[in-house]
């Protein structure tokens, strides 16, 4: 994106002419404004209402698509985002208004709050169970004829909800409940609850199988795991078990501890992960010219990369043009085609010692 693009985004931004929506008030908005607005208008973000871990993906992604910024700047993008919009409260309440229809998507999954669930599981089993039967997947079909209720978990209307922000008006548009109180008397709160226990039901459903839950991954050899680590794997030539590695295992589970061994490249950005570090590349042009820089894109047409001056550069691979890459994780990509499942899980038990 050229440069007075950007500008001229940013001004739209700041001028709420870009969107109808606009960031929630909070330590470090501006912040995010700066970074964040260049490229996203605020019903991108206004759509989501996630974890701390879950905003730190985001923006260690922004990072890696090319976002500029400091690590102290990209640290309090991450805490605005935590505290303005996080799991257990809506977008609606968040920012004094409904969030758009058009940022739902798979990037807008609801967080449920277990709370707030178990609250909302209190007011199906008493007005909504006879006819949506007790895992909101439908009444039994010999069931009487009023009272065969739909699959809820299938139910367009719960799948586009988000806090309670089209179950909501569905119910004030009136529903026979089991108590024969009216619908559209239940409040906010009691709407966001159910919405919850919904989308609880929904999850459950989706993730019932074995197959969801992460395996025991702790069935390796500690010793085993140490000699490789200071043997044939090399390990100890990069890192210390009693350096950078050192309370590894105070702060990840062993199936986390098992993906970052594996996929270091992967690591979450903020606190409870790292940053990812960037893979350099050197363009050397026919004239002799070399530009150094972040990777952006790389394929067999052409290179792209952000110097330092965070300016987007590309070049069509040409005869004459040379390319070094430089990729931190080099080392870890090639052992994958290495590791045995033995020396994979030996590792594993080695790293859970390091509490």
């Amino acid at each position: 994106m050229s440069t007075p693009r950007i500008v001229w985004l940013l001004s739209l931004w700041l001028s709420g002419g870009m969107a109808y929506a606009q960031l929630p008030d909070g330590p470090h908005r501006e912040t995010a404004l700066k970074l964040c607005g260049a490229c996203h208008s605020a019903n991108l973000v206004l759509g989501r209402c996630m974890t701390r871990d879950q905003w730190s993906e985001v923006v260690s992604n922004m990072i890696s698509k090319g976002a500029k910024g400091t690590t102290d700047e990209f640290n309090q993008v991450v805490d605005y985002l935590a505290k303005a919009l996080p799991p257990n409260g809506s977008t609606a309440n968040a920012a004094g208004r409904r969030p758009s229809r058009l940022s739902a998507g798979p990037k807008d999954l609801h967080v449920v709050d277990e709370a707030s669930a178990n609250l909302g599981k209190a007011i199906y089993f008493r007005e909504c169970i006879n006819c949506h039967g007790p895992k909101a997947r439908g009444a039994n079909p010999n069931a009487a004829e009023g009272q065969k209720g739909s699959d809820l978990v299938r139910s367009l209307v719960v799948l586009h909800d988000r806090y309670g922000n089209e179950i909501g008006p569905f119910l004030k548009r009136g529903h026979p409940m089991q108590s024969g109180v009216a619908s559209s008397s239940l409040n906010p709160a009691q709407i966001q609850d159910l919405a919850n226990f919904l989308h609880q039901r929904f999850q459950d459903t989706l993730h019932r199988d074995p197959f969801s839950k992460p395996l025991n991954v702790l069935t390796g050899d500690v010793k085993a795991g140490e000699m490789y680590f200071n043997g044939e794997g090399k390990c100890s030539t990069c890192h210390s078990a009693t350096g950078d590695l050192a309370h590894i295992a105070s702060k990840y589970d062993p199936p986390e501890l098992q993906l970052k061994f594996l996929f270091p490249q992967n690591a979450r950005f903020g606190p409870g992960g790292s940053r990812p570090k960037p893979v350099k590349v050197t363009v050397t042009q026919a004239d002799g010219q070399s530009i150094t820089g972040d990777l952006v894109r790389m394929d067999d047409f052409t290179v792209a990369l952000r110097d330092s001056d965070g300016q987007y550069r590309s070049w069509t691979r040409a005869p004459g043009l040379t390319v070094q890459k430089s990729d931190p994780y080099e080392t870890h990509i090639k052992l994958l085609d290495q590791y045995t499942d033995k020396n994979m899980h030996d590792i594993v038990a080695f790293l859970e010692t390091l509490k």
